[in-house]
């Protein structure tokens, strides 16, 4: 891949990483918990969730801000 090639990958790229674990639980019959962290590599931003629909709702405005648009869906 080219110079040019390599600088338009970055320009149109964003980096997130997540971590994903199961909390265990002290009391006995209590379900584990899924927990989980998603951090944005370029802010730094990082947010701790319980609900792993909140890694979408965390990349969205960073894509959007980089000019993605989603269609809505009907539910």
């Amino acid at each position: 891949m080219g110079k040019s090639s390599s600088v338009l990958l970055e320009d149109n790229t964003a980096a997130f990483i997540v971590r994903v674990w199961l909390e265990q639980r002290e009391v006995e019959g209590v379900p584990v918990v899924w927990r989980g962290c998603i951090e944005h590599v370029a802010s730094g931003r990082t947010k701790y969730l319980t609900d792993l629909d909140e890694i979408a709702r965390f990349i969205r405005p960073v894509l959007e801000a980089m000019g993605v648009s989603f269609a809505e869906r009907a539910e």
